[in-house]
């Protein structure tokens, strides 16, 4: 993967910006898995991402994304940001399949200290995900 700062920003990341749930979740595919660094299980299918990414955009406080990287099946979006009062530094990996949407969605936090903050905002907000099949969860 490699850095461009002429490259156009992925469209995921505009979306995101822009704070627009359904532009984001029309880049993804209807069985994405999104890969969470609280969770023993991804979140499986287009509606509980689109729940999760909604939960996220109310718990992540000044989110913004510092840099890109980019390869031919994937793209990384390296963002900081806050929650519950900790500094968090982190990673959104996004796989493509051949139609360009996105079937995996891995995301990575640190310090261990924010991964916690992220836990413990986000369980009450997705713990009934969990409830919802064997493939989704928190």
């Amino acid at each position: 993967m490699t850095a461009d700062a002429t490259l156009s920003p992925h469209p995921f990341r505009l979306a995101v910006e822009a704070r627009d749930l359904d532009a984001m979740t029309a880049l993804l595919a209807d069985d994405v898995l999104l890969f969470s660094p609280v969770a023993f299980r991804p979140f499986a299918g287009r509606a509980a991402v689109r729940e999760l990414f909604g939960h996220l955009l109310e718990v992540f406080e000044d989110f913004h994304y510092v840099d890109e990287l980019t390869g031919p099946t994937s793209h990384a979006l390296l963002f900081e940001a806050r929650v519950g009062g900790k500094q968090v530094q982190g990673l959104d990996h996004l796989r493509f399949g051949p139609d360009g949407l996105v079937t995996e969605f891995t995301v990575m936090v640190r310090p261990l200290t924010a991964a916690i903050a992220v836990a413990e905002a986000m369980g009450p907000r997705v713990g009934h995900l969990a409830k919802a099949g064997p493939t989704q969860g928190v």
